[in-house]
């Protein structure tokens, strides 16, 4: 949503309840708020309560462009879906209406193909949102979606490579010998991102000055989601290669830009910043090189995860390197090592079968 369009989804918005809600007057969904009396919760409109929701969102919460445009869309059908039902006030909407409409968007209709779960899920939280909100800002009495929760997604292993495919990944990228500085910078960004466990957009967003890989224990500082930051060892293979990359690569590249020098690390061909797209685009073309062309960024992220594991690596210490915020999100990859002892207990164990 671009800066007129949201200025006019802003303007949209009823001037009722302004004055209730606005930064002068902070408001909470876990707060009781006696105001908006002119409203009688029976006959509140469901089109009515999602802007003023949305407005809330807006001013209280500070949420982003385009997660207010996915709210506003989520709800819109929501709004359709009830009033197929006859619903058009708040106070008039089940639980099973919430319900029902969880179910729609799963299974499709006639105009509407079938949602994937996630999709299902950040609708669901919308209505949700919507109607607690309601129920918090005395637009309606009670709160109908409280016991509908979002469909639980299914628990999807990460891909990850062997140790060989790993290596042979390397290899494609480029030698550390070759004179090209944009050969040496994809294999310094691959040998980076395995030795590293970084983002994407972690290592795209690296300045040199979050570089310590000539120290005594060589490290980099992340900035991941959020903000937050946290230090990463940086092993032999990845220092030798990014020293190879700035020295002899770097110059040659940021040299391209004229005066003005980027800060980042990783540099395209016209000495600014690599981008995401040029990034993936390295590691493509080093997947199609090595015979695996299903090979994508997070896949060297999976794989340095998974092979700390497999060595005996703590699972709480893999959290920390990974920039996670619970251990619950690293755990998925014990389920990948926990298939592997699976196999080696099975094919070694005298009597793994009857």
């Amino acid at each position: 949503m671009g800066p007129g369009s949201w200025g006019r989804f802003l303007a949209a918005l009823p001037a009722e309840g302004r004055e209730e809600i606005s930064p002068a007057t902070p408001a909470s969904l876990t707060e009781e708020k006696p105001g908006l009396r002119d409203y009688h919760p029976s006959v509140v409109s469901v089109a009515d309560g999602t802007r003023q929701y949305l407005q809330f969102l807006v001013v209280e919460r500070g949420l982003a462009a385009n997660t207010l445009e996915s709210y506003e869309r989520d709800l819109r059908r929501y709004r359709e879906f009830l009033a197929t039902r006859g619903k058009e006030e708040l106070g008039a909407v089940s639980a099973l209406d919430v319900a029902e409409f969880r179910g729609a968007l799963r299974g499709g209709d006639a105009e509407h193909s079938p949602l994937a779960v996630s999709s299902v899920g950040r609708a669901v939280v919308a209505v949700r949102g919507l109607h607690l909100f309601a129920m918090k800002q005395g637009l309606a009495r009670s709160d109908p979606a409280h016991e509908v929760a979002p469909p639980a997604a299914a628990k999807r292993l990460p891909k990850a490579i062997s140790i060989d495919e790993v290596e042979r990944l390397l290899d494609a990228s480029g030698s550390m010998e070759d004179p090209d500085p944009r050969v040496l910078r994809d294999r310094a960004l691959l040998e980076f991102l395995y030795g590293t466990g970084a983002r994407i957009s972690e290592a795209t967003g690296l300045d040199v000055d979050d570089l310590d890989h000539l120290a005594a224990d060589p490290a980099v500082l992340l900035s991941g989601k959020g903000g937050k930051q946290r230090y990463v060892p940086v092993g032999s293979y990845a220092v030798r290669a990014l020293d190879a990359y700035l020295v002899r690569g770097r110059p040659a590249l940021a040299a391209k830009a004229g005066r003005k020098a980027s800060p980042a690390v990783f540099l395209n061909a016209r000495g600014g910043r690599l981008t995401r797209q040029g990034a993936w685009g390295i590691i493509s073309e080093a997947a199609v090189r090595s015979g695996k062309p299903e090979i994508s960024p997070h896949t060297l992220r999976h794989s340095f995860a998974t092979h700390l594991l497999d060595g005996g690596a703590d699972i709480r210490v893999v959290q920390e390197l990974l920039g996670h915020a619970s251990v619950t999100t690293t755990q998925v990859y014990t389920l990948v090592t926990v298939d592997k002892l699976r196999e080696v207990y099975a094919a070694a164990h005298p009597r793994a079968f009857s």
